[in-house]
């Protein structure tokens, strides 16, 4: 019967077959290549900006490639439950949990002393009983300093080129959004306490609620403490560790709180470009508190192998099109793959206490 004809494929099938293999196994290859950046030597890629970020000395091993100096804590986040109108995650209803987190400060430099670096980050994770987890990384200023990857990659060259003393004039001018990030970092002062500070999302997020509504959203955690500015002759008198210390007395004297405050966007409100702010009357929801009940160590505590990858979203929420979130994910990725790889070199015990 036709129907059943068995006769075996014939060579040129065979060959067929395999050649379509081979044209698939180059294809992923080509992928592959592009990917790491290996056909097209100028172009940004996650290995080229972490390695952009090391000081003239090179990196400090077994760290974190930024963000190095920081100090690791748990706790817990109270929802509220008012967040449950702009996403369905299981994070926004009402209840409690688990949180972990690092307050850092944006310096390559474990040993850097806290009173030079302006700006400072706040790395969490909040986990439900499911299993799903939001990562968030955040810091202190109101808006980033540029508005791409690539923009980013530059400033750290023009930042760190000791042989042109005109690199940054040149890169500024190249990117004039950046004016306006460092007129906030040349005026406002610093605050006496990580635990004064509001940490900001600044990358845009989509949130979806149980409807199927979505929202273009960012969130910062507003601190309870009122936030007490130092004055330079301030700053130039503390300890080089002083943060450390200081959230350490506070939070062993009572938990320190921050207020979840989610802000949306308005129709046109630009998402891709963290480097702009939006409008203060926008709407904002309160939608909980992160409550810090316990400081860490941070050699092999909680922190040491966490990565706050900001593309690590529970259901509900997704990235926009921002395309800090991936690059961020991508290099964090290679950082993290850097350090654990030096882990013999990652000074355990250490008196500072400061953070892989």
């Amino acid at each position: 019967m036709a129907g059943n004809n068995t006769s075996p494929p014939s060579n040129s099938n065979h060959l067929g077959a395999l050649a379509l293999i081979g044209v698939v196994v180059l294809a992923l290859a080509a992928a592959f290549a592009w990917t790491a950046g290996w056909l097209s030597p100028h172009r940004l890629t996650p290995a080229k900006l972490v390695d952009r970020l090391a000081p003239p000395g090179g990196p400090a091993l077994g760290f974190r490639r930024n963000h190095a100096k920081g100090i690791c804590f748990t706790g817990r986040f109270e929802s509220n439950g008012a967040g449950a109108q702009l996403s369905s995650t299981p994070m926004l209803a009402a209840g409690t949990f688990a949180a972990t987190g690092r307050f850092n400060l944006a310096t390559a430099d474990p040993h850097a002393p806290d009173p030079s670096v302006h700006v400072r980050g706040l790395g969490l994770l909040i986990g439900s009983p499911g299993g799903s987890e939001w990562r968030s990384a955040m810091i202190d200023a109101p808006f980033f300093p540029v508005a791409t990857p690539q923009a980013f990659y530059e400033l750290l060259g023009a930042a760190g080129n000791k042989s042109d003393p005109d690199a940054m004039k040149h890169f500024i001018a190249a990117h004039p959004e950046f004016a306006h990030f460092g007129a906030w970092a040349s005026t406002t002062p610093l605050t006496a306490s990580f635990a004064q500070d509001r940490y900001n999302s600044l990358n845009s997020f989509i949130f979806t609620n149980a409807a199927g509504e979505a929202h273009a959203v960012r969130w910062s955690f507003v601190p309870a403490a009122a936030p007490q500015p130092l004055s330079a002759a301030d700053a130039a008198h503390l300890a080089p560790n002083f943060l450390e210390t200081d959230i350490v007395q506070r939070v062993q004297s009572a938990p320190q709180r921050w207020t979840l405050r989610i802000t949306v966007a308005n129709p046109g409100d630009p998402t891709a470009d963290p480097s702009q702010a939006w409008p203060d009357d926008r709407r904002t929801v309160d939608a909980g508190t992160l409550i810090v009940t316990a400081i860490e160590p941070e050699a092999d505590g909680p922190c040491r192998n966490l990565n706050f990858d900001p593309t690590v979203l529970p259901a509900g929420m997704h990235v926009s099109d921002d395309p800090f979130p991936a690059a961020r994910s991508a290099a964090y990725s290679v950082s993290f793959n850097r350090r654990t790889a030096e882990d013999k070199d990652y000074p355990r015990g250490n008196a500072q206490g400061v953070a892989p």
